[in-house]
């Protein structure tokens, strides 16, 4: 399923009637950790994760395009909205995945991008969601296999942008240069170094 959303009820309006009549609920977690298309792309691989959407959070301007965001004036970051079954991957395993994919010892952006618009942030939704992402970096402090600090921020959610579309599926649109930015900013080499291979 490869539909662009921002919110769980335009997902739900979207669902066949059997599902509905099931009351199949899907959930979201927005996560910050550099750059959107790899992001997205990770999560797009994870079992249980119905969508990820490439956007922009937690700025001070309405619609923000992506010449605005990257320009660094208008407070965003880029993140991504992921979109997931419960009864298939929780929200726990969500943020596990998420911190082996980042750079968690960074907060002035990740990999080759710098900037605040490309640090690392997990934006919770609800008190649920905010427990269990501090439980979640309190047992990283523990048991990282790094010495560095952690850096990630935890924050409240903050309106979504969903980018536009030529930034959605970027990996699937333009593989060749996908592939070579990625290698290029050495994101998997610098998370292999971190945390190991998976």
């Amino acid at each position: 399923m490869n539909r662009h959303i921002s919110s769980i009820a335009m997902l739900t309006a979207l669902l066949s009637p059997p599902l509905q009549a099931q009351s199949f609920k899907y959930e979201t977690a927005i996560l910050a950790g550099g750059c959107f298309w790899c992001v997205e792309s990770d999560y797009e691989k994870l079992d249980g994760v119905v969508d990820a959407i490439s956007g922009y959070t937690d700025g001070h301007l309405d619609m923000p395009s992506y010449e605005e965001v990257s320009m660094g004036g208008t407070g965003h970051i880029e993140a991504v909205e992921v979109i997931y079954d419960p009864k298939r991957v929780s929200y726990d395993e969500i943020l596990d995945y998420f911190w082996r994919h980042i750079d968690p010892t960074r907060d002035d952006g990740q990999f080759c991008d710098r900037g605040p618009q490309y640090r690392p942030v997990i934006f919770y939704r609800g008190s649920k969601q905010k427990a269990a992402a501090y439980q979640s970096l309190s047992k990283l402090r523990q048991n990282k296999p790094f010495e560095a600090q952690i850096k990630v921020e935890l924050k409240p959610v903050a309106t979504f942008y969903p980018a536009e579309e030529y930034h959605q599926d970027y990996y699937l649109k333009n593989p060749v240069r996908y592939k070579y930015y990625r290698y290029a900013c050495r994101r998997d080499q610098r998370v292999e170094s971190l945390w190991g291979s998976h």
